[in-house]
């Protein structure tokens, strides 16, 4: 989907302050409500906006640790290490990469002791390793909107 400098500056906004109404966002851009709304939808049917979604701290959920582990099957075990993986809730996204390692897993646990047991769910199927993540330095974004 081919988007304009028109839909690039509504992104951006929304970037900024994805809370903005219909008639703010027009009055940034140069455009009524009704002509923002249809921009809007036609970049949602295009795919280029996938959803809306909620911030919520997992700290405020009492999730203290994040840690990022990269995963390693043992040979023939990828399918089931990956079903593993897809079942533990507290991986909050999930990547199949390449190189020695196949997947990435970022996660949030209340305690060392629960990143224990959710890496011995995967134990015997996979090599793990494991980092803590002491601080978020660049937060999730997207690239550039050019």
């Amino acid at each position: 989907m081919k988007i304009d400098d028109i839909d690039r500056r509504l992104l951006e906004e929304l970037l900024a302050d994805a809370r903005l109404s219909l008639k703010e966002l027009g009055g940034r851009v140069g455009l009524s409500s009704p002509s923002v709304s249809e921009r809007l939808k036609r970049l949602e049917e295009g795919g280029v906006i996938r959803g809306f979604t909620l911030d919520v701290d997992p700290k405020a959920l009492g999730y203290l640790f994040q840690a990022i582990v990269r995963v390693r099957p043992l040979p023939g075990t990828l399918h089931v290490v990956q079903k593993l993986l897809d079942d533990i809730p507290q991986i909050i996204e999930c990547d199949k990469v390449t190189g020695d390692d196949c997947f990435y897993a970022r996660l949030y646990v209340r305690s060392m002791e629960e990143l224990d047991t959710l890496l011995d769910k995967v134990a015997e199927k996979a090599e793990t390793h494991t980092a803590v993540v002491k601080a978020q330095t660049v937060q999730r974004r997207l690239p550039p909107v050019v």
